[in-house]
């Protein structure tokens, strides 16, 4: 058995109602000040209150960050850090989708009183040091699974974006309630699902960091996925189907955050950046063709992910390999998503230009079963084009 690392969140609280036991964890602190960092639909809807309501019972100030956009910019992290500063909040609560706590995440760190970095020092792999502060994350989606990942994503310029990768950006807890999911819109279930699944696919054909403990998770997390996915946009209603997701969704976040994802979202991040497509439609977009160009190296495993799912599946690794995508396939088209580049206006002229970002992802295609080239992105853009 290879050697690996595996690390994750401390603590992990999952079930229907789950928000309640925030109130036990917080008054066995002696926080000052708490942060909320969240976007404008959540205060719209109204979904933070139970938050504010548990923070009013035990008697803890409170001030709300509520300005994240999706592929939040470096001025939106810069601008939260300064007014977590000026109020000298002394813990982080992120509160969202993705986007709400990767900002959450970098917030926790610049906003510590004895940091010393900027947030120039914190991209990359392992540049981010301690102190930070006290970080509690609580996902509103199931797909990011961003709530137990060490990784915040950051737009750095009008389409690109930068990774920051350190241990510290693991929360201390994360809490999963999938109260906060039941209303999402069909068109975003359907979306973060299939990130989701990316994720749990991705992590177990990882090339560099692939291990049997993030095999487990993945494959636990498909299942699930696999499962929950039909019945909640068949009925967003269903708060079973909906945990099992959020659980899913949560499982698949562990496994890549020990066996990194690959050619999917490498593929993914150039569309989402020059389009402002949503990250998990990005990833089901490519999905299915990257599968096919890594089927050669990948075979087995997506053979092995065929069975697992249905384990009267029949056939030769080839067979079960082919079934396999045609699977995802199957979900792709039933989720509802628009999966055609010419369908989402994105000109013909600017495939060349896509794959040229895509070779930019180096962190990402270091892990993809097998090596692709500019060439190889551009055939799969023209595929799904």
């Amino acid at each position: 058995m290879s050697h690996f690392q595996f690390q994750t969140v401390g603590n992990i609280i999952s079930g229907l109602g789950s928000i309640q036991e925030l109130k036990t964890l917080l008054s066995n602190q002696n926080y000052q000040k708490i942060l909320i960092v969240t976007d404008p639909g959540m205060i719209q809807h109204q979904l933070h209150v139970p938050i504010l309501e548990i923070l009013e019972v035990i008697k803890v100030a409170y001030v709300i960050y509520s300005e994240v956009q999706a592929d939040p910019a470096e001025h939106i992290i810069l601008d939260a850090v300064q007014f977590a500063k000026a109020e000298q909040v002394d813990a982080i609560i992120g509160f969202g989708g993705g986007s709400s706590m990767d900002v959450a995440k970098v917030i926790a760190i610049l906003a510590d009183p004895k940091q010393t970095q900027s947030l120039q020092d914190l991209y990359g792999i392992n540049n981010a040091k301690k102190p930070r502060l006290p970080l509690i994350l609580i996902p509103t989606t199931a797909g990011t699974g961003s709530e137990v990942t060490p990784i915040s994503i950051v737009t750095t310029g009008e389409t690109t974006k930068t990774g920051i990768v350190s241990p510290i950006l693991y929360a201390d807890i994360a809490i999963l309630d999938a109260n906060f999911t039941k209303d999402l819109p069909a068109h975003i279930t359907a979306a973060t699902g299939i990130d989701a699944m990316v994720h749990a696919i991705e992590a177990y054909t990882s090339k560099i960091k692939k291990n049997v403990y993030a095999d487990m998770l993945a494959k636990q997390a498909l299942k699930l996925l696999n499962k929950n996915l039909k019945l909640v946009l068949k009925d967003g209603s269903n708060l079973e189907a909906r945990q099992n997701m959020l659980l899913g969704s949560m499982l698949a976040g562990q496994a890549f955050a020990n066996s990194p994802v690959g050619a999917v979202h490498a593929l993914a991040y150039p569309l989402g950046g020059h389009f402002h497509l949503s990250h998990g439609h990005t990833n089901a977009l490519v999905l299915v063709e990257v599968m096919k160009f890594n089927a050669p190296e990948a075979k087995q495993h997506y053979a092995e992910l065929m069975q697992w799912l249905d384990p009267y599946s029949k056939g030769s690794m080839d067979g079960l390999c082919d079934l396999f995508i045609d699977h995802m396939q199957r979900h792709l088209d039933e989720s509802g998503l628009t999966l055609r580049l010419k369908d989402l206006k994105v000109p013909e002229s600017k495939l060349e230009l896509l794959a040229q970002d895509a070779m930019l992802q180096t962190r990402l295609l270091q892990n993809n079963p097998r090596e692709l080239t500019q060439a190889d992105a551009l055939r799969i853009y023209q595929t799904i084009y």
